[in-house]
């Protein structure tokens, strides 16, 4: 929602800046200042974002999944007021700490959230599950394209409230989460709080049909042995996750460079290069929107059905095609757009105790590349003209064949299946004969510790 609402007020923000500059020091905002201006108040929620990235699964560690979402909105809500009161006290620098704290906001939101809906998921409903960060994400980019409208929020009038209006999905979270329950892999790999975690898993499977997800949660627990949550820097060094620490790069770099942010931030170059005249480019952008929005949601409707793998290959693979057509859309004035979204597997390819940091190496890479876009697109623009688009091409297929040639399906497995996966990537099929023993005894030391476990449900419902 954030990173759309500021493109509609862009000319208002203009005249704030030089109005405000004119009457605190008594001459005119120079033309060169006045970019600088505008570029930070639009960049530094890129760098929020990037600082929301670092401290999202600390939080998340530490408070909880619930409780960090839950103090996250705090930080919202501040962000809003001092954006709102920016343009009636006269003071552009509010404007700046807001979009750099709802930066932080959004840093946050993206790292915590689909860590908790990818833990409280069922197996056979997570890949859906996970795509609803993607549907929200794209239908919040729509809204605010909707309500940045001069017919809506987009006036002069209304600027204030427009910027502000981000504190209303705060509140509606700070109103309706409190009911749903924490984590359950949460509560017990790392509270060791096996009645909250019981509870909370009948909440959401109901109390016929939660033992298996309990099962599969104390498998994994055992499996990791009271092994404490990992740094970020920690995973780098860890041999056993290496290639879901690349996956998650490359999938995450794909995401952010594959051309549909570039579209975002350049759509008025872009379109009018197309022939589309100057008023109609708002109302265009809004059908990029919508069809970013409604791929996203036929995904969320596939994702289970066709398994992860072909899902993001043909992605990669339509967006490679979309390139080209928007190379000769560019050279022959051709009116067409296009749309790509992907979904990222982090929530899959890492057990609990590296999970929250894989998700802040996600994030932190998410929001570099998100600012690299925005910096470096003029750039490419200037040089390459109307066949800039063909970098996209080039990255999106990269992507695609590093998709099709390392990574597994995880369709309907447990996150220690998936691990298993990736034991002969992470090690290699020539192991050597010490790693392979050392494997093996931990193999059959967890299958010797799940054996002899006890009837841990009974014990539950006992208790």
């Amino acid at each position: 929602y954030n990173v759309s609402i500021i493109n509609a007020p862009t000319q208002h923000i203009h005249r704030f800046l030089n109005e405000t500059w004119t009457s605190r020091y008594h001459k005119e905002l120079s033309p060169d200042l006045l970019t600088f201006l505008w570029s930070v108040i639009a960049s530094v929620f890129s760098l929020g974002g990037l600082c929301g990235a670092f401290i999202g699964g600390s939080m998340a560690i530490r408070l909880g999944r619930k409780g960090a979402l839950l103090m996250n909105n705090i930080v919202a809500i501040l962000a809003s007021i001092l954006m709102g009161i920016s343009f009636p006290t006269g003071l552009f620098e509010l404007l700046i700490v807001g979009r750099f704290l709802i930066g932080i906001n959004s840093g946050i939101g993206i790292c915590v959230q689909p860590l908790y809906i990818g833990e409280v998921a069922p197996k056979h409903l997570r890949g859906g599950m996970a795509m609803g960060t993607s549907i929200f994400l794209t239908g919040g980019i729509l809204t605010g394209q909707i309500i940045g409208l001069r017919e809506l929020l987009g006036g002069e009038t209304y600027c204030p409230l427009l910027l502000s209006s981000s504190c209303f999905p705060a509140f509606a979270q700070l109103l309706f989460l409190p009911w749903f329950p924490e984590s359950p892999r949460y509560l017990l790999i790392d509270r060791g709080d096996e009645l909250s975690c019981a509870k909370a898993l009948k909440r959401f499977h109901g109390s016929s049909e939660y033992r298996r997800e309990m099962e599969d949660i104390q498998q994994e627990r055992f499996a990791l042995d009271g092994e404490e949550p990992q740094k970020p820097w920690q995973l780098f060094t860890d041999r056993g996750v290496r290639w879901q620490l690349i996956t998650v790069i490359v999938m995450t770099m794909g995401q952010q460079l594959s051309g549909i942010n570039a579209i975002y931030f350049y759509a008025t170059y872009i379109f009018e290069q197309a022939g589309i005249s100057a008023e109609k480019i708002p109302y265009v952008t809004l059908g990029t929107g919508a069809c970013e929005c409604l791929t996203a949601l036929t995904c969320g409707l596939l994702i289970d059905y066709v398994g992860r793998r072909y899902l993001i290959i043909g992605g990669y693979l339509l967006m490679t095609l979309w390139s080209i057509v928007l190379t000769f859309s560019l050279t022959y004035q051709c009116k067409w757009t296009l749309s790509g979204i992907t979904n990222t597997l982090t929530a899959e390819l890492f057990v609990q105790s590296s999970r929250p940091a894989a998700y802040m190496i996600g994030g932190t890479i998410s929001w570099i590349s998100f600012f690299t876009t925005g910096m470096l697109f003029p750039f490419i623009v200037n040089g390459l003209k109307h066949y800039c688009f063909l970098v996209f091409l080039l990255e999106c297929s990269l992507v695609a064949a590093f998709i099709f040639l390392v990574i597994p399906e995880t369709k309907n497995k447990s996150f220690l299946e998936i691990k298993k996966e990736f034991h002969k990537l992470n090690f290699g099929r020539n192991t050597k004969k010490k790693e392979s023993d050392l494997y093996e005894r931990r193999q059959l030391h967890d299958e010797f510790k799940n054996k002899n476990l006890c009837n841990f449900t009974a014990v539950t419902e006992l208790q």
